[in-house]
């Protein structure tokens, strides 16, 4: 790559912001450096978006966007391999679980270009003989951020729909894991995009997030990340009732009932708690099991945990990288002692290699629910092992935090299941599975795990005013009053 990381009007630019070292997670080097977008900049890239926005064909050309965004997936889905391993050495996550978030970022362009393809006007016949239409149109400039977890495909479950709506785009992502975001916008250039179509202004929260909420030119934020940023994020949008959208943090349950089949439920129990180093925001950190099953549901799952292969994130064999700064490793830990000093048991994990920003597994047992283990996001490899006596105990505590973002339930019993699910204030819930996102499908939190609802036709409606547009074949007198 050059020095040249912004993308502002359909042009590399140099930042005249903040010099940022970027580090490999498995090795804490250096990889790059980056210099950042500076607030007169990113103030820049609002400015040509509006100009986009108003004076191209973007948002009035629903058959360009469509053919430009298929374009994109087909040269994103070219080059899954380099995006696989420049996001793997960027974050740390394995190689195998990037090569997924590729292939999942191609699959929703496509999606949301075909939504857009098949996409009809609604007309209704009113019983006075005028014609209805509902419109859905573009609200405008959109500002979105995300996270560092999920660079690239968390960036397109916003960019996709935000684009195939016929809005124009800045983007901002996480100032730690900007690497395929660039390499993006360089496949964007490529696609002949309209210039200020999209933007990319990397950058930290101060100053580059504070300014895209702020702008006044900006007309909907979404934003993927903490609840304390989403509600900080909420307050500044509601100065000026500008359009927002936010998908939060979670501590989410996986409730075991009585019935179901151990070693599935131990398997289901590592892949929700330790996938992508716990680093995701429906995480399974929660466990929640029913009393007759616990002592064996340990034993199983510290054996099963032992197994999980930590180490270079660029072998496929590898299970489990390196999170992905000495900051936030800082944190994890911070959160094990923690854990420690209220009273709960590691029952198993917790050891860190010499090299690269690693942390093992740990499983803690001997928690209550008021334990800030049990109600913080920690968003490492850190889950909480509980025992529930019944049903109505089970919900309780699965129901028991202020978020609400997503939630597990194991049964041979599928419509016990589905009745436990009726009861749980979760986004989203899996029924014999966890984690899978489905882009067809809505994705978004109750109560403190956000606003709003990305994914599926909502995640496209996200990005749309409705207008109601009511036609009569003729002019009409009002009738309402007498001469």
């Amino acid at each position: 790559m050059t020095n040249q990381h912004l993308y502002i009007n359909g042009s590399w630019q140099q930042g005249e912001g903040y010099e940022r070292d970027l580090i490999n997670p498995a090795t804490a080097e250096t990889i790059m450096k980056i210099k950042e977008a500076s607030q007169e900049q990113v103030a820049t890239a609002v400015d040509a978006a509006r100009s986009a926005f108003e004076q191209s064909d973007w948002a009035t050309h629903p058959e360009k966007r469509v053919t430009s965004l298929r374009k994109l997936a087909d040269l994103l889905e070219r080059d899954e391999k380099s995006f696989a391993v420049a996001e793997t050495e960027n974050t740390g996550k394995p190689i195998r679980e990037a090569t997924l978030d590729i292939g999942d970022s191609v699959a929703c362009l496509r999606y949301y270009a075909n939504l857009i393809a098949e996409r009809e006007t609604a007309t209704i016949e009113m019983e006075d003989g005028t014609t209805s239409r509902i419109i859905d149109e573009p609200i405008g400039v959109c500002a979105l951020i995300v996270p560092w977890n999920f660079p690239l495909l968390l960036g397109m479950w916003k960019i996709a729909p935000a684009l195939a709506a016929g809005n124009t785009v800045v983007f901002k992502p996480s100032e730690l894991t900007p690497v395929t975001a660039i390499k993006l916008a360089d496949l964007i250039h490529q696609c002949g995009f309209p210039p200020g179509v999209f933007n990319l202004v990397p950058g930290g929260g101060d100053p580059v997030g504070e300014t895209l909420v702020a702008h006044p030119e900006v007309d909907k934020v979404s934003f993927t990340g903490g609840s304390e940023t989403g509600k900080h994020i909420n307050q500044q949008c509601a100065k000026d009732l500008k359009r927002v959208s936010l998908e939060l943090g979670g501590k989410s349950p996986l409730i075991i009932l009585e019935d179901a089949d151990l070693e599935s439920a131990v398997e289901w129990t590592i892949f929700g708690g330790f996938f992508n180093q716990g680093e995701v925001c429906v995480a399974s950190s929660r466990i929640l099991v029913h009393e007759s099953l616990y002592e064996a549901f340990i034993d199983k799952l510290v054996h099963e945990s032992s197994r999980i292969k930590i180490g270079d994130p660029t072998q496929m064999e590898t299970g489990m990288g390196p999170l992905v700064s000495r900051n936030h490793l800082q944190k994890v830990k911070s959160y094990i002692n923690l854990g420690k000093e209220e009273g709960a048991s590691v029952h198993y994990g917790g050891k860190q290699p010499d090299k690269g920003f690693y942390q093992s597994p740990v499983i803690f047992t001997n928690v209550h629910q008021s334990m800030r283990i049990v109600q913080e996001e920690i968003f490492g490899p850190v889950i909480t092992v509980q025992s529930f006596r019944d049903q109505n105990e089970a919900v309780r505590l699965a129901n028991g935090t202020k978020y609400g973002l997503a939630a597990g339930v194991l049964s041979k019993n599928v419509s016990q299941a589905v009745q436990v699910a009726s009861q749980l204030k979760a986004g989203t819930i899996w029924i014999n599975s966890y984690h899978t996102p489905y882009v067809e499908a809505p994705w978004g939190g109750y109560k403190e795990s956000g606003i709003g609802r990305e994914l599926g036709p909502h995640g496209l409606a996200s990005f749309t005013e409705v207008k109601h547009v009511n036609t009569s074949q003729q002019l009409q007198k009002a009738g309402w009053y007498t001469h």
